[in-house]
């Protein structure tokens, strides 16, 4: 099945093309090229016009929580363990099979709505084992969202329970999730231990084996707070890199989420392996963790790529938002306004993440996955606009607000439509959302 889209202007490596055409074939964009030419050469295939659109990469959010969504606006403005103790750990054990889909199910819609195409869910609710992992695949699938589920694995008895697993089960679980859809376009599973304070050292390395095996990445919490050094340096006498190091396990296959607290030795030892890093200005920002030094990250050639977190460590789910946040907090930082470019954090949030989850999109080029985001040239946040098209990248990364996301396409699907969601009603998404509330409320 073939189609070809005709936006006004459409961007490639090569920067803005205007009344360029795309073909595309089942799931995969095909053939690039000027609007009159394309249409000459492909006369048979339907052709739909996208007026005043700018077409550009879908984004790659490369870490959430799905289920935190539910939480948002609970227990905020405290210390990270106290935030953690009085929204995650409190409301989290209750929650039932339904109140996990519903979770995802809102959290999916929002990124979609926010020009977010592929998502890794780092999720460790395992209240009904693999069922609860079923719920948010399937939330995905309902979304026509692109998943990656990074499945956590988690043995600290300090955790709720839902959250545990032995080193036997937490492998045997995530293996057999991963077969199960391993034929599935949209569904990617990999490994997740979830900390150096969530897993233990026997746990991680399980993870990194079972990724190994899979030929997948693995992911891993890092150095987010100052007390997870502390502890690491108290019981190892090594930093947390180092550390894991020692064990075995930092090599390209390591993808380190937030990594705020590392010295330059971690970073260069995180370079000269190939590991990539997760980054979630946002959410640092908003839970006081601090600041990753990203200048020393690109500099030692780590690939970076953006997360949102979750939503009640954050508030907002969009990757442009933090393609905004990781320009503007890195300049405030280093008092340095060249330390991150606009084209550089536009990256970080589209071809840089799908690299790091293996994923042939986060580009709009032949060959690649029909993937991608219509914004609206006429929207408020992406005026003024000059004829040579100077200021469209900056108004992308700086100013675009949700308003201007009026198509995205997943797989070749177009998912939105006139800025609303096509597979499923909006509407019933709220009503699913209040449901579960109403539930929060009748048990608190």
């Amino acid at each position: 099945m073939q189609k070809i889209l005709l936006p006004k202007y459409l961007y490639t490596n090569a920067g803005f093309k205007t009344d360029w055409a795309i073909l595309i074939t089942n799931n995969t964009i095909t053939d690039l090229g000027p609007q009159a030419g394309m249409l000459k050469k492909y006369a048979q295939v339907p052709s739909y016009k996208y007026k005043n659109l700018v077409f550009v990469p879908g984004t790659v959010n490369t870490h959430n929580h799905s289920f935190q969504s539910l939480l948002r606006g609970i227990a905020i403005d405290q210390p990270f363990l106290k935030w953690r103790d009085n929204s995650l750990y409190k409301y989290s054990p209750k929650m039932r099979l339904e109140d996990i889909y519903n979770g995802a199910l809102f959290a999916y819609a929002e990124m979609m709505r926010c020009g977010v195409t592929t998502v890794c869910d780092f999720f460790y609710l395992h209240n009904f084992g693999n069922d609860s992992d079923e719920a948010i695949i399937q939330a995905a699938k309902d979304i026509g969202i692109r998943l990656v589920l990074a499945r956590t694995m988690y043995d600290w008895d300090g955790a709720p329970d839902g959250y545990l697993e032995s080193i036997k089960e937490a492998v045997a679980n995530t293996k057999k999730l991963a077969e199960k859809h391993q034929s599935d376009p949209l569904v990617t599973v990999l490994p997740a231990p979830h900390s150096l304070h969530g897993a233990s050292p026997e746990m991680i390395q399980a993870g990194h084996n079972l990724a190994q095996e899979m030929g997948t990445k693995f992911h891993i919490h890092v150095a987010e707070e100052p007390f997870e050094v502390k502890a690491t340096l108290e019981k190892h006498h090594l930093r947390t890199v180092e550390y894991l190091d020692k064990l075995g396990v930092v090599d390209s296959s390591l993808v380190l989420v937030h990594g705020v607290w590392l010295n330059d030795n971690e970073i260069k030892l995180l370079g000269n392996k190939h590991a990539a890093l997760n980054y979630c200005p946002s959410s640092n920002m908003f839970l006081a963790d601090g600041i990753t030094n990203i200048p020393a990250m690109a500099a030692n050639q780590i690939n970076i790529a953006l997360g949102s977190d979750g939503a009640c460590g954050n508030n907002r789910i969009s990757v442009f938002e933090e393609m905004r946040m990781t320009a503007l907090l890195q300049k405030a930082a280093t008092q340095d306004a060249l330390c991150v470019k606009c084209k550089q954090a536009f990256d970080m949030g589209t071809k840089n993440g799908a690299k790091q989850l293996d994923i042939n999109a986060g580009e709009i080029k032949p060959g690649a996955l029909a993937d991608f985001v219509g914004i609206d040239l006429n929207d408020f946040s992406m005026k003024p606009l000059s004829n040579n098209l100077e200021q469209l990248l900056p108004n992308i990364v700086y100013s675009l607000q949700p308003t201007a996301i009026k198509t995205v396409f997943v797989n070749g699907e177009e998912t939105v439509k006139d800025g609303k969601l096509s597979k499923i009603d909006e509407e019933s998404i709220m009503r699913k959302v209040d449901q579960t509330m109403s539930y929060f409320e009748s048990i608190d």
